[in-house]
């Protein structure tokens, strides 16, 4: 008869069991997390546990302990490094099975079975609850309540003072950080010296290419100017030599009368083209001249 004996052989022979819960362990280590049957993971959590607890200690022994049972090398690192690292400060207790709804056609109890340092989800930490228990009459939980209430209204008080405490503080570094420094006052009188001096050369050209320019206005204004008082000058010259003549020959009237206007007009025709030459001589000159002063600008 059975009596007492509560091992469950999972429908195996012993070394198909043990075969497939070594792989179910391996693979347990490598995914950290895996689905099966609630009977098998109550077998594996049986299996794996006293493996993982053999990690603990990272020697020679224990290695070949361990892969006795396993038989799978990157099992063995995976185990002796990444998880006995996590699982370094925990007694025991280190697989957590999680049932969810039964598997489709047998119906059969389906779970996840995962190593318990890997969730974030349940190991973060949380704030813990103080426990109160209400003991004796109304008098000695009224005083309770009151201690409680004067206790966390001193708590309340002195996380507001240091709350005040840290804006203070940052309020005073924030006006540090932004009052200008010595050298941030020193570049920008810098830049503002540059900036003066760059205006007052732009001035100082700009004057002297207005001072160019009259100049040049000048001098053409003086050149017509000359030319004008050249041809006055000549053409009384020309008047008192014609007189001259006239009365030199005073006795051929009608051959001077002939003779002087045509003599005349070859001299003023004469005298237009030297002045037209000077002219276009003068503006050349102011061309090449503005010309020079837009180079060197």
């Amino acid at each position: 008869m059975r009596h007492g004996k509560k091992f469950n052989h999972l429908g195996r022979k012993a070394a198909h069991r043990k075969a497939m819960l070594a792989n179910m362990a391996c693979s347990l280590i490598q995914h950290k997390r895996i689905q099966t049957t609630v009977a098998k993971a109550k077998a594996l959590r049986v299996y794996i546990e006293p493996l993982l607890t053999k990690s603990k200690n990272d020697t020679t022994h224990s290695r070949r302990t361990v892969f006795s049972y396993l038989k799978q090398k990157q099992a063995i690192t995976e185990l002796f490094g990444d998880v006995a690292a996590k699982i370094a400060d925990r007694p025991g207790g280190y697989v957590r099975i999680l049932k969810i709804s039964n598997r489709l056609g047998d119906n059969a109890e389906m779970c996840f079975i995962e190593l318990v340092d890997y969730n974030d989800d349940y190991t973060a930490e949380k704030p813990k609850r103080k426990k109160t228990r209400r003991r004796g009459g109304g008098k000695s939980a009224n005083e309770g309540q009151k201690v409680e209430g004067a206790s966390t209204e001193k708590v309340v008080s002195e996380e507001v003072v240091e709350a005040t405490v840290e804006e203070a503080r940052d309020i005073v570094e924030e006006q540090v950080e932004e009052s200008p420094t010595i050298e941030a006052i020193e570049e920008t009188a810098k830049e503002e010296v540059v900036e003066v001096t760059q205006e007052e050369t732009i001035e100082a050209t700009n004057e002297e290419v207005e001072q160019v320019q009259e100049e040049i206005a000048g001098s053409e204004t003086e050149t017509k100017k000359e030319g004008e008082v050249l041809v006055a000058e000549e053409t009384p010259v020309e008047a008192e030599e014609v007189q001259e003549e006239v009365e030199a020959e005073v006795e051929e009237p009608v051959e001077i009368t002939a003779a002087a206007p045509a003599e005349e007009v070859a001299e003023e025709a004469q005298q237009q083209e030297a002045d037209n030459e000077e002219e276009e001589k003068n503006e050349e000159a102011t061309d090449k001249s503005n010309e020079e002063e837009k180079k060197e600008e």
